[in-house]
């Protein structure tokens, strides 16, 4: 079957009430940013959150695990894989924490440090196609606007 006939088929399944719903195209906005990120970052095999724990860590040295969970909004448990994971692949090193023997604080190695100066360079341009058919105002005040949704749950 032709690669467009299954564009056909999903042009004519009506989807009700979901177009004119703001969940439904911040959904739809996000399947297509993934989609895009994951094709500007080649096989780096790094995803949006990914690339967020990344930053977060390098602008936080020898922060705590549970630090980043509240910086990330993400449970503990998910933390600790995530950084299990980072360090596996030797982006990040843990480290007792100077303050509390108790806790680790993480870092970027020189690997991770060199990935996500790559990295950055790819999330720009992807940005850079993401906002392309946005004036600078249009941008500004779209970001304002999503700063705007459910901020009590940020």
């Amino acid at each position: 079957m032709p690669a467009n006939s299954d564009s056909r088929k999903k042009s004519t399944i009506d989807l009700g009430m979901l177009p004119g719903l703001v969940g439904f195209q911040l959904r739809m906005a996000q399947i297509a940013l993934f989609r895009d990120f994951s094709q500007g970052l080649g096989g780096e095999d790094v995803t949006p959150g990914l690339f967020g724990v990344l930053v977060i860590i390098e602008a936080n040295p020898d922060l705590k695990q549970s630090e980043l969970a509240r910086a990330t909004q993400l449970d503990r448990s998910t933390v600790v894989t995530v950084i299990d994971n980072l360090e596996r692949r030797g982006l990040v090193e843990r480290r007792a924490s100077v303050h509390d023997r108790r806790s680790n604080a993480i870092r970027l190695t020189e690997a991770g440090t060199a990935l996500l100066r790559k990295l950055k360079r790819q999330v720009s341009a992807h940005e850079k196609r993401l906002l392309q058919n946005f004036s600078a105002a249009e941008r500004e005040t779209f970001i304002a606007l999503l700063q705007k949704v459910f901020p009590e749950h940020r």
